[in-house]
């Protein structure tokens, strides 16, 4: 057994338990988790095959990877939507989306469904991926160490900024300098997706919790709202024992 099987199976596990999160809290019900639930669900079935867990022929795990590399940057970029600040911010997120999209169809109707085509598509989606979590990743880490807020958010971000980070690298090693180092090349892949799984992992329980809370927060104020609202005594709309979860969607 090579530590390229042994990695493998490693990391189909750890990438697993992120899925399973995300099914079991049902957070794909929360805005953007259901495109990370089918970026990390494509990801565990190309590892799959990959590894010969699930038999196929080469050019249904070929075609398998070159689609779950072509998704990529268009899902995550609909996950982290989940971190923008602002709906300005959002709508600009969705512009750019759209535009890779355009850039993704131009390309391929011009070089054809191969792997020619994914090395010019995959170096721009990399920057923009990894640009954006390094953003979002200082923000809420900030926030996480000055306001003990936005903990799960910083886990998750910086899980992703590794991920990418190691993606880059194997970019520039497998499609600019085109290794004959395969194995090398997959062993730092399952490496990679082993370690940001289990940090995502982490990310992912507690900001659940803190989803948890908010609607805790949001149905208690509802409940003290039905209280006042036939009453004469002066209330504001938002009392101020409730007034800090105005930025806890930030």
């Amino acid at each position: 057994m090579t530590w390229n099987t042994i990695m493998g199976f490693i990391s189909s596990f750890a990438i697993l338990i992120p899925i399973i999160i995300i099914l079991v809290l049902r957070l794909g019900t929360y805005r953007s988790f259901a495109a990370l639930l089918i970026y990390f669900s494509s990801i565990f079935i190309y590892n799959l095959l990959t590894e010969g867990y699930i038999h196929a022929n080469e050019n249904v795990i070929y075609y398998w990877g070159v689609t779950n590399n072509l998704l990529d940057v268009p899902l995550m970029l609909i996950f982290l939507t989940y971190f923008s600040p602002s709906k300005k911010f959002t709508q600009r997120m969705k512009i750019l989306l759209l535009g890779f999209i355009i850039f993704e169809s131009i390309v391929l109707f011009i070089t054809g469904f191969n792997v020619n085509g994914l090395t010019i598509i995959l170096g721009p989606g990399l920057i923009i991926i990894t640009g954006l979590c390094l953003q979002f990743f200082i923000k809420h880490a900030a926030r996480a160490v000055e306001h003990r807020k936005a903990t799960g958010k910083a886990l998750i971000a910086g899980s992703l900024l590794f991920l990418y980070g190691c993606f880059s690298i194997l970019y520039i090693i497998f499609y600019i300098a085109k290794t004959d180092q395969v194995a090398d090349t997959f062993l730092i892949y399952f490496i990679a997706t082993t370690l940001s799984s289990i940090l995502l992992s982490v990310g992912l329980v507690f900001e659940w919790n803190r989803i948890k809370k908010i609607k805790e927060l949001k149905i208690t104020r509802k409940e003290l709202s039905d209280i006042y609202k036939d009453t004469k005594t002066a209330a504001p709309s938002r009392t101020a024992m409730l007034d800090f979860d105005k930025e806890a969607w930030n």
